[in-house]
């Protein structure tokens, strides 16, 4: 039986100040604590790919194949956007949820729990967006929106051409979702292009490891047992 995976609420309720930093419920990482007194944020952050690797080490083969995928807390202190990068934050959000709402559709029509698994995924990335959206009052373009539907309509656009590609086969929709890891792995290294907010690189940092892993997840389905 399927399910569709709903995308996580807007961050509000249950974000708490720590010690000047920013631990919201949804995102938070149960293997994720703040760092102890008397001991600095670097010794406690991880790069992305750390942070999988590490989710990630028991049954690696098994999470490539089915499309598992880690939370994440956002740690890093706050720093300053310019308005070009809040307006690559908004759009974060967008091809986040475009990428959440394309995978639930795929795992609605296709017996395989890579879409449902990495479509979870999705919306802890969404969350973690939602977290710097808040701490910059940037306004959540994805805010009242249902499935397939974007402020942006080349969002649109794309998730409409990748939604009808991957109703075509299975081996359609695995190329759909090799697409959008591929298209976000180049937006995210563009985004952390002159990046200086500690907050928003973490974040960032997080979603790139993690798109680099789907797009092995989805490269590993294509390629068979």
């Amino acid at each position: 039986m399927k399910r569709n995976t709903k995308i996580a609420t807007a961050v509000g309720a249950g974000a708490l100040a720590v010690g000047g930093l920013l631990a919201v419920g949804p995102v938070a990482a149960g293997t994720d604590t703040p760092p102890a007194p008397g001991s600095t944020l670097q010794q406690h952050m991880m790069t992305g790919r750390q942070h999988h690797a590490r989710q990630h080490s028991d049954g690696m083969h098994d999470t490539r194949r089915q499309g598992g995928c880690t939370r994440y807390t956002v740690l890093a202190p706050q720093g300053t956007l310019t308005g070009a990068q809040k307006a690559t934050l908004a759009r974060m959000a967008e091809e986040e949820k475009l990428a959440h709402d394309l995978y639930t559709s795929f795992a609605d029509r296709y017996d395989v729990r890579i879409f449902d698994r990495i479509a979870a995924a999705e919306t802890n990335h969404l969350t973690a967006v939602r977290t710097l959206l808040n701490r910059y009052d940037v306004t959540d373009p994805t805010t009242g929106k249902g499935t397939g539907d974007f402020r942006d309509p080349a969002v649109r656009a794309t998730y409409d051409r990748l939604l009808h590609q991957g109703d075509r086969s299975l081996s359609a929709a695995l190329k759909a979702g090799r697409t959008v890891e591929a298209d976000d792995i180049t937006a995210l290294r563009h985004a952390l292009t002159g990046l200086t907010a500690p907050d928003a690189r973490q974040v960032y940092g997080n979603l790139l490891a993690a798109s680099q892993m789907h797009l092995e997840m989805f490269e590993h389905g294509m390629s068979g047992p």
